[in-house]
């Protein structure tokens, strides 16, 4: 099943299932007892969304404003330097354990919505990564039992603005400029992903792959990661754990490849789609 967030005519927020070329509106259907996708999940709620994934359409996909999948996440848990390739590509060393850091959702845009270049910065990189939507909370989480604490998956973009990130050893302000990062274009449910180190990842920029991985050369692969982080924090219904990116980013590129306004940014992940971003500048 296919989720989305989506916007109505009169920019008031909806959710609900793609089905073939059209919508399910899972809004009206859901009144009173879940407000978005978030609220769906953290009311025990995606059952009985299933059950409708057969019922006719209500509107076409084509055309409609997507938001980010979750639009309004307690937490965005982004992880750094899990592939070796791109650990070896920044110089760095393999750390015993996950490096993370935070994105907001105010930094992020929907499938289909421009990324924004902001005006401080031209070194504006992509980053093709999975992202891990969480649908049942749970703190202290084996890594046996990871999974079943797992809504589904989304591919993600996770924007750069890489003079900024390298102003200290913090990764925070590299990280959060608005409308930088791209989440969509819907979440793939958990029971059509039963295993998230089987997908095949790829960026292109303006149709040229620079980005070409396997999930299974995760350093820390997505069990862990859950078990990890929930010791940190408890998990919650939408959370949303961005998992890491592989070689290829466009700042170790000779020359360094940016993304400018004008171009369009695609991830592709198997068994979910593609991700598709146009690149603007900031008003």
């Amino acid at each position: 099943m296919k989720l989305i967030s989506f916007l109505y005519p009169d920019d008031q927020p909806g959710f609900g299932i793609v089905s073939g070329d059209g919508v399910v509106d899972l809004t009206p259907r859901f009144a009173g007892r879940a407000t978005g996708l978030r609220g769906l999940l953290a009311a025990g709620l995606l059952a009985e969304a299933r059950a409708t994934a057969t019922a006719p359409v209500d509107f076409p996909l084509a055309g409609l404003r997507l938001l980010p999948v979750i639009p309004d996440p307690d937490k965005i848990i982004c992880v750094g330097l899990n592939y070796r390739d791109h650990v070896a590509e920044t110089g760095r060393t393999v750390t015993e354990k996950p490096a993370l850091f935070v994105r907001f959702a105010g930094s992020q845009v929907g499938h289909g919505a421009p990324l924004v270049r902001p005006h401080v910065s031209t070194d504006f990189d992509y980053e093709g990564e999975l992202a891990v939507v969480i649908g049942t909370a749970g703190r202290h989480i084996a890594p046996a039992q990871a999974l079943a604490h797992v809504a589904g998956y989304a591919c993600y973009n996770e924007g750069s603005i890489r003079d900024w990130q390298r102003h200290t050893s913090q990764f925070l302000a590299g990280k959060s400029f608005a409308g930088t990062g791209g989440f969509g274009p819907w979440l793939v449910t958990a029971d059509e992903i039963p295993d998230p180190s089987t997908l095949t990842l790829e960026t292109r920029l303006n149709g040229q792959m620079v980005q070409h991985t396997t999930t299974d050369l995760m350093i820390t692969p997505v069990p862990a990661l859950i078990a990890y982080i929930s010791t940190i924090l408890p998990l919650l219904p939408g959370d949303v754990i961005v998992s890491g990116t592989p070689g290829g980013v466009g700042m170790k590129r000779t020359p360094p490849l940016w993304m400018k306004p004008g171009d369009v940014a695609e991830v592709e992940i198997s068994g979910i789609g593609i991700l598709r971003n146009p690149v603007v500048q900031e008003d």
